[in-house]
């Protein structure tokens, strides 16, 4: 198996996570957990694992890159965690998806005056495709709604996209250096220092006896899969694909959400659903085509 065809499927991985948890979390928040808490919680979780593993294949990092990588956990573990879930308790799952497909918008842009990639109408179409195909899917829901009182959460939902796309350009040149793993495992490192002053009183808040066996479940679904095995698929494909293409694969947490309705039998398959996969899946492959090395 090819080293893209991997990174593709981490990344198919990591979506179909992302896609389960935005219900997931919101049962979680705030009534059991408040979202600082949480984050707090994920960054501890995760980086315990991420620790755990790197400890036996211990890479040494240059101290010159000690800066960077302390900026990438700053926007892509601090900001964006913290206004992921804080937005996310202000607003609704639906709302949350909806501006959540101006993220690869915004890596685009970022990679371009960052990393001096070219902006190709190829990368534009796919976008555009995606777009159209996450917003029939979402918009078909019929429950969203974008009135003043969800307007703060919906304001930190994009400040949440805007944070994770420039951390996932600004990663790229620690990814030519170091394995994904080294670079993940000192991301959160420098994110907890970030986290922790913010996280640590809802942390000590938190009522451990409320929680009931579906909570643990839920609880445990979000800092082990949704932080700890998500950040490492999408930091493994970021390792081998342009940043662009890692976020484009956002466009498919809805379907995959919709594919588990089905799935479940609590949702029938349709036509909308069918254009809207064949649109996300064109995008993917157009932002996809074009290599790297013929982006610079």
């Amino acid at each position: 198996m090819s080293s893209n065809l991997k990174a593709h499927l981490a990344l198919l991985g990591a979506n179909l996570i992302y896609g389960i948890n935005y219900t997931i979390a919101k049962d979680v928040m705030p009534n059991y957990v408040t979202p600082f808490g949480l984050v707090f919680c994920r960054v501890v979780g995760a980086l315990f694992l991420f620790w755990l593993i790197y400890a036996f294949t211990y890479e040494k990092v240059a101290k010159k890159d000690l800066l960077l990588l302390a900026t990438c956990g700053f926007f892509g573990v601090f900001a964006n965690q913290m206004m992921f879930l804080y937005g996310l308790d202000l607003t609704t799952p639906i709302n949350a998806g909806i501006i959540m497909v101006s993220n690869p918008i915004l890596v685009l842009i970022a990679s371009a005056i960052i990393l001096k990639y070219k902006i190709t109408l190829l990368k534009i179409g796919g976008i555009a495709l995606g777009i159209c195909g996450a917003l029939l899917l979402l918009l078909f829901k019929k429950d969203f709604s974008f009135g003043s009182e969800n307007m703060i959460g919906n304001l930190f939902i994009f400040l949440n996209a805007l944070s994770y796309g420039v951390y996932l350009v600004i990663a790229v040149p620690l990814m030519k250096k170091y394995r994904p793993l080294t670079v993940i495992t000192w991301v959160f490192t420098f994110g907890l220092i970030f986290v922790f002053p913010v996280g640590i009183k809802e942390f000590t808040h938190i009522d451990w006896q409320s929680f009931t066996p579906t909570i643990w479940f839920e609880f445990s679904f979000v800092v082990i899969a949704t932080t700890f095995f998500a950040y490492l698929l999408n930091i493994y494909g970021l390792k081998n694909l342009n940043p662009t293409v890692v976020s484009t694969y956002i466009y498919l947490q809805p379907l995959l959400a919709a594919s588990f309705a089905i799935w479940a039998g609590k949702d029938a398959l349709d036509w909308i659903k069918i254009i809207a996969a064949i649109l996300i899946f064109s995008g993917v492959y157009l932002v996809s085509k074009q290599k790297v090395n013929s982006l610079k």
